[in-house]
């Protein structure tokens, strides 16, 4: 698998960095966990194509999260020109949402026809999620969204890619994360005192009991983004749009 980080940034753009996107490829697909609206601006400009992902892996519906699926579909009907299906995995009412955003956006868009299937998937914390040989295993975490909030890992070719969601410090992160050659953790503020949200100074006091390989912050706020020189954590990289990991 090879990770290439789209956009990591928060919802308010902090530090000039684009909303949450990333990139996998492995040797029988390719596809995104998180879909924010600035999602094709980053695929421009690390210089990966949208035609080339089969599907689109949503962990929960704040729209810096999954609102790009809006332009995503826009761009696959219009400029892609797709045949072949793509596939958006999500929580419980993925299908919905996206409907009722995009009709708000671009009114009368999704009464088109298309020459390409969308297929939603809703996953649950109770099944796995099998596209070929990838398996991707949802938990639920603690960050309301209006439809339940998720973790997501990924296994495929004996490798393992874990994301927490944005969420709070939950314990079932531990499992989520249990043996990843990566992790990626949404470590939006330094200091703990908001709700909703993993800080620095909570993470760093799980870090022994966590036993993935490598651990990528992201989702960072201004002030945590201020304050990365005190981070200095062998396994810690911190996430920057278009860093490239190989898993």
């Amino acid at each position: 698998m090879k990770l290439t980080i789209v956009g990591s940034g928060d919802a308010f753009g902090s530090g000039g960095r684009l909303q949450t996107c990333f990139h996998v490829g492995t040797s029988e697909l390719s596809f995104l966990i998180d879909c924010g609206a600035s999602s094709l601006i980053g695929m421009e400009r690390a210089g990966l194509d949208p035609a080339g992902v089969d599907a689109i892996f949503i962990t929960h519906l704040h729209g810096d999260h999954f609102s790009g699926l809006v332009w995503w579909v826009l761009y696959a009907r219009h400029v892609e020109k797709r045949t072949r299906t793509l596939t958006i995995v999500g929580p419980p009412g993925i299908e919905a949402r996206y409907l009722t955003t995009a009709e708000a956006l671009f009114p009368g868009s999704t009464g088109k026809e298309d020459h390409f299937e969308l297929r939603f998937i809703e996953n649950s914390k109770d099944a796995a999620v099998t596209l070929g040989s990838l398996t991707c295993t949802a938990i639920e975490v603690c960050h309301p969204s209006g439809a339940p909030s998720h973790g997501l890992r990924f296994e495929f070719g004996g490798k393992t890619l874990s994301y927490s969601g944005d969420t709070e410090w939950v314990d079932e992160l531990f499992s989520l994360s249990a043996g990843a050659d990566v992790h990626i953790n949404e470590c939006f503020a330094y200091e703990a005192g908001l709700r909703y949200h993993t800080a620095w100074s909570i993470l760093r006091e799980k870090l022994c009991d966590i036993s993935a390989k490598r651990i990528v912050l992201t989702h960072m706020s201004r002030p945590m983004l201020a304050r990365l020189d005190e981070i200095d954590e062998r396994r810690v990289t911190i996430a920057s749009d278009g860093l490239e990991i190989d898993i």
